[in-house]
């Protein structure tokens, strides 16, 4: 297994009220498999596992329409909450403060100044 390196593309993710819609289009286009993987109460959420991958590489998270629609990337980072700081330091907007869900996993969102959204995330500590 490869393990990406800081400061890389590391993740994708799909917000959507239509998660089969999304999932099928994918799938379709690109060979995905998808796995129920609901680490976080409250958050219904499909691993995406490319083909011939062992690990997932992205997501599809049902949104229940309780936000809009969106695709966004997410950057492998050693410590979210100092690149949150930093991003903020340099202009960018913090749309989800860091939080972490039961397998380890931390995760932001933000804007940058000319208003892309994208993630960062750090891996639980072995």
């Amino acid at each position: 297994m490869t393990v990406p390196a800081f400061n890389s593309v590391a993740w994708f993710e799909f917000g959507t009220d239509q998660p089969e819609k999304v999932k099928e289009f994918y799938g379709e286009l690109f060979d995905w498999n998808h796995v129920l993987n609901t680490n976080t109460p409250g958050v219904t959420y499909h691993s995406v596992v490319p083909p011939g991958a062992q690990q997932p590489a992205g997501g599809v998270w049902e949104s229940e329409g309780k936000f809009p629609n969106y695709a966004i990337f997410y950057v492998l980072v050693q410590d979210v909450t100092a690149t949150v700081e930093r991003a903020g330091e340099l202009g960018a907007e913090v749309l989800m403060e860091p939080v972490s869900d039961s397998a380890g996993f931390t995760f932001a969102r933000l804007r940058d100044m000319v208003g892309n959204h994208f993630g960062v995330f750090s891996v639980p500590a072995p």
